[in-house]
């Protein structure tokens, strides 16, 4: 009870930060910076020429969403799209609820700066707790089932830099080159809120519930499991030990797993570097 209450209060603050930087600083200042947010930014500027301020960028947050999440049902399942349709929830209550600041005098700097800072702060805090906010992210999860060779990372950079594009050709050249400041800085302070620099980490699991942990953890996690024979020093007893090498937002994923079948369980969490196979970089 009291672990769903913490990973509630994460999803909320998290989706708190993302909104009030799309609302206070992206949205007035025209940064375009990837994502369904990015994109809904962009629908609001078009369709302000037809209708007077232009379609809001919660109503078209809801909207993009919604064939995604359906999509998402038949691909993934619905107990994938628990973890993000909460957070999705609170990101467009939150877009809806804020109102929109009206920058008079333009800083790009500061914006991207502060636009930066408080989107990665939200979401490290939502990934943090094993969640996402959907968009892009569930989109680009979606398109991997059927793009084998490509890696999530890769599908969702191709899709947000569509969309950073198409922000520069509306907004212009000068507008575009501080999101992308943006969203670098903001993939630095997620980073630094999930404690680490690297991308991946590496799992290894010592536990006599060895074989439901792995099979949870293809099931729900989708990472391929390694099961190495072993033998404790101590005890002279035969051992199976799991390893599985995962994105860092999966981490709490797989932790919890492991704590439902097991808690007695033994679990080093390392980082990886130069990880190459399928799901991850591939062998040039």
């Amino acid at each position: 009870m009291q672990e769903a209450m913490e990973k509630g209060v994460k999803i909320v603050a998290g989706t708190f930060l993302m909104a009030t930087a799309v609302n206070f600083v992206f949205e007035p200042m025209n940064m375009v910076i990837g994502g369904v947010a990015g994109f809904s930014i962009l629908i609001k500027d078009i369709t302000s020429a037809y209708y007077q301020g232009g379609i809001p960028v919660w109503l078209t947050n809801v909207l993009l969403n919604i064939p995604i999440f359906c999509w998402g049902y038949f691909v993934k399942g619905r107990k994938f799209l628990t973890y993000t349709l909460f957070a999705n929830i609170c990101y467009s209550f939150f877009l809806f609820a804020l109102p929109v600041m009206s920058i008079s005098q333009k800083d790009y700097f500061l914006a991207a700066l502060y636009g930066g800072v408080l989107t990665g702060a939200g979401l490290g805090l939502v990934f943090a707790a094993g969640y996402s906010t959907g968009g892009t992210d569930l989109l680009s999860s979606i398109l991997h089932e059927y793009i084998r060779n490509c890696s999530v990372a890769s599908i969702l950079f191709c899709i947000d830099a569509v969309i950073i594009l198409l922000g520069a050709l509306v907004f212009g050249i000068p507008s575009a080159a501080y999101a992308i400041f943006a969203v670098f800085l903001s993939s630095k302070i997620m980073d630094s809120i999930l404690s680490g620099r690297k991308t991946e980490k590496q799992v290894w699991i010592i536990s006599e519930a060895y074989q439901k942990i792995g099979e949870e953890i293809m099931e729900h996690v989708k990472r391929g499991v390694t099961s190495v024979p072993g033998k404790g020093m101590y005890s002279n007893d035969d051992k199976n030990i799991l390893l599985c090498v995962v994105e860092k937002r999966q981490i709490v994923s797989v932790v919890g797993i492991v704590r439902q079948n097991d808690k007695a369980a033994f679990v080093i969490v390392q980082d990886a570097t130069e990880v190459m196979g399928e799901g991850f970089q591939k062998m040039e």
